[in-house]
């Protein structure tokens, strides 16, 4: 004997609502996309800016090393989110970014070797894609987490944030500038993360190996 109609759609109607803290989660989560977004794109703008300082006959690697690593990165990140948590590694990624982008603003940006070198770490900024959308998943049903993922996706607009905002800090308060600022906001965010962020009441680490795990993608 099967249920009830009603009774069936008050059972989709639980398995489909969104728990508490889930809108918060969402929130602090694309907030730290954002922000580790726009210190992984701040080489971008000021390629052409070395190009004319003599720094580097062409940009493209000192742009597309970040890149590069961020993209390649997300494979390890993946499996450290699924056993750690997001809210043990973002705050990490965010503080962990904090150190290529002081090291490119104060010391890295005046020679083409120390560019490369402060853009290959700048990478790990890339990563937190591979954090956030397992979170984001984590805490919303399977109904709503296509719309959960791309309300996530809104924090690549951290992208844009570096390309309107870094050479104007540039010309108007010193090359340091954009990379003082942009260490500040992750450290706050970082910060507000620890306190605010947490995993979802359902979330549980995974204990599996995460070498198999990847070589099992891989296939």
């Amino acid at each position: 004997m099967t249920g009830s109609p009603s009774s069936a759609a008050t059972t989709t109607t639980a398995q489909d609502a969104v728990p508490p803290g889930a809108w918060r989660a969402l929130l602090l989560v694309t907030l730290g996309f954002g922000v580790n977004f726009w210190a992984w794109a701040l080489l971008s703008p000021l390629g052409p800016v070395y190009v004319e300082q003599g720094l580097a006959q062409d940009a493209s690697l000192i742009v597309a090393l970040p890149v590069l690593v961020g993209s390649l990165g997300r494979i390890l990140m993946g499996g450290l989110s699924d056993r750690f948590g997001g809210h043990l590694m973002f705050p990490l990624v965010s503080l962990l970014t904090v150190i290529p982008v002081l090291f490119l603003g104060l010391v890295g940006q005046y020679s083409y070797s120390t560019l490369l070198l402060g853009g290959f770490f700048l990478g790990i900024a890339g990563t937190t894609f591979a954090i956030g959308v397992p979170f984001v998943n984590s805490w919303f049903p399977p109904a709503k987490r296509g719309m959960a993922t791309g309300l996530y996706g809104v924090g690549m607009g951290g992208t844009a944030i570096s390309a309107f905002t870094t050479v104007p800090l540039v010309d108007t308060a010193g090359s340091a500038a954009p990379f003082i600022v942009t260490a500040i906001a992750l450290v706050l965010y970082a910060v507000i993360a620890w306190l605010f962020m947490h995993d979802a009441p359902t979330w549980k680490p995974s204990g599996k190996s995460m070498l198999s795990q990847t070589l099992l993608a891989m296939r």
